[in-house]
């Protein structure tokens, strides 16, 4: 059974500008952090790089369905549901949150992550046990 996100997590969540993710190589050690744009929709948390790829954290993310994420007072293991080929109305929900929260970044930024090879990429983030919230880091 997988448990949702908190309301403070989800606030924690939606308000950072980005969010800080980090993968595992198959031998197990962690990879650096990436900064990514991070969205909520319903309830639920929502990623997406600029296209789809079997290479850094985005195919490691997709290949071991996990990750670390990280946003100020809130660091968290996550598992991954890769939900990218979805053609409902969420892909027009998370492209709208994209829009409507990172619109300030010009169209030509935000165009980037709304795109049809972007919304392939769309990787919607669980809490696992153990997620870990406090004050700012």
């Amino acid at each position: 059974m997988t448990v949702g996100w908190s309301a403070e997590e989800l606030e924690r969540i939606g308000t950072a500008q980005e969010l800080r993710i980090s993968t595992s190589r198959a031998d197990g050690t962690v990879c650096r952090e990436v900064p990514i744009w991070v969205v909520r929709v319903s309830g639920h948390v929502y990623v997406r790089t600029w296209y789809r790829r079997d290479n850094g954290w985005f195919g490691r993310a997709v290949g071991s369905r996990r990750a670390r994420i990280r946003v100020p007072g809130l660091e968290a293991g996550v598992a991954i549901e890769d939900v990218g080929d979805d053609k409902t109305e969420l892909r027009a929900e998370v492209d709208l949150a994209y829009r409507a929260k990172y619109g300030r970044y010009g169209e030509t930024s935000v165009a980037q992550m709304v795109t049809d090879a972007a919304a392939a990429t769309t990787l919607r983030l669980f809490p696992e046990h153990g997620a870990r919230t406090g004050r700012d880091e």
